[in-house]
């Protein structure tokens, strides 16, 4: 029994550690801001996001890839 919750406890820690890394969740954001600027600005296509605000990555990322969306939509009109 002991050596039961042993393995169950190592298991669960070793998980606990494999949610997204911040450039991942950062790139994330910067995908999602690139297209909804870009899209939005041309007026291509209304664009989901993932929206997850709550994360600063996430929310950095999506900011400054919407800033670049933005702007390279406004060179190209």
């Amino acid at each position: 029994m002991n050596k039961l919750v042993l393995t169950l406890t190592i298991s669960l820690l070793s998980l606990t550690g494999c949610g997204e890394s911040a450039s991942a969740r950062y790139d994330a954001g910067y995908s999602d801001g690139y297209a909804e600027g870009y899209n939005t600005t041309l007026k291509i296509r209304s664009t989901l996001v993932r929206g997850d605000w709550s994360d600063k990555e996430y929310s950095r990322g999506y900011n400054d890839g919407r800033a670049n969306g933005v702007s390279e939509a406004l060179q190209k009109k």
